[in-house]
């Protein structure tokens, strides 16, 4: 799929709604812009966000809570939020999951 500017400005507008404190997956933000099937494709517009402005990629993990492997800052930038994570070492979604 062919990334256009509206479309990385649709993800990334959607990812500077996620409250502080709260995180939201991949998947969410794919439907919460209408596309369900695309959770991959926000987590590449997501990998690429600096180059776009400052928005809080920090908060959005995969479907079972865990933070991107390549980026080790993402659990301390949470934690200094007050998001907890579970002994796995996974967001505690139950708590801490936007409700959108």
């Amino acid at each position: 799929m062919k990334l256009d500017e509206d479309l990385i400005y649709e993800i990334l507008s959607a990812v500077g709604e996620i409250p502080y404190g709260l995180v939201a997956t991949y998947g969410q933000i794919a439907r919460l812009i209408g596309r369900d099937k695309n959770a991959r494709l926000v987590g590449r517009v997501l990998s690429r966000a600096e180059y776009y402005g400052d928005y809080p990629c920090h908060r959005v993990v995969n479907h079972q809570g865990r933070t991107a492997p390549s980026w080790p800052e993402q659990r301390a930038l949470l934690e200094a939020e007050g998001v907890a994570f579970r002994p796995n070492g996974f967001v505690d979604l139950k708590h801490f999951q936007w409700e959108c």
